[in-house]
């Protein structure tokens, strides 16, 4: 029987598909994992801005993983699917829907386990990519999805999400409760 030392540092990762490479990422960011519902495009969006889709209610602005790490776009197969991640930047927070080809399984590595990036040239944008993990003589991508997205990129999707002004309003319905005391 294997026994695990308390003090490594484990960390969990969802694994999914773009193309046929493995990438994977922290399942601290993972919220949901959704089934492709409409997508409404933004007309004059970036182009790996894919549109936006209804979450409970909410706006979620949904991108195209593939073209925004500079692959072809994703094709709509029966396995593609939006997972729901909390990005971060400058200590602000998005929810944002990532589009994949497939996901796979959620997998377990030691942070002995985990390679630095190699440089992977111009095919990805290797800045994404935090480490590398050998599983069955296939190499897993492991990537950041707060240093998938700029200042002003995140500054775009909050516009697009509506979350720009949900502070407004919270402060306004605050100010109209205290006025109202």
């Amino acid at each position: 029987m294997a026994y695990i030392d308390a003090n490594m540092d484990i960390k969990s990762y969802l694994t999914f598909k773009l193309d046929e490479e493995i990438f994977a990422c922290h399942v601290n960011k993972l919220l949901h994992i959704l089934e492709i519902p409409y997508i409404t495009e933004i007309p004059g969006s970036p182009n790996y801005m894919k549109g936006i889709i209804d979450l409970r209610g909410k706006v979620l602005p949904v991108i195209d993983t593939k073209v925004k790490m500079g692959m072809p776009p994703v094709e709509f197969t029966k396995d593609t699917c939006i997972v729901v991640m909390d990005i971060s930047l400058d200590n602000d927070s998005l929810l944002v829907g990532v589009l994949v080809d497939s996901v796979s399984e959620v997998l377990e590595f030691t942070e002995e386990n985990i390679l630095s990036a190699p440089n992977l040239g111009s095919k990805y944008h290797s800045d994404f990519i935090t480490g590398i993990v050998k599983r069955n003589d296939k190499f897993i991508l492991i990537i950041d999805i707060d240093t998938v997205f700029s200042l002003d990129e995140i500054d775009f999707l909050k516009s697009t999400s509506g979350e720009e002004n949900m502070e407004t309003e919270e402060i306004d319905d605050k100010v109209e409760t205290t006025d109202t005391k």
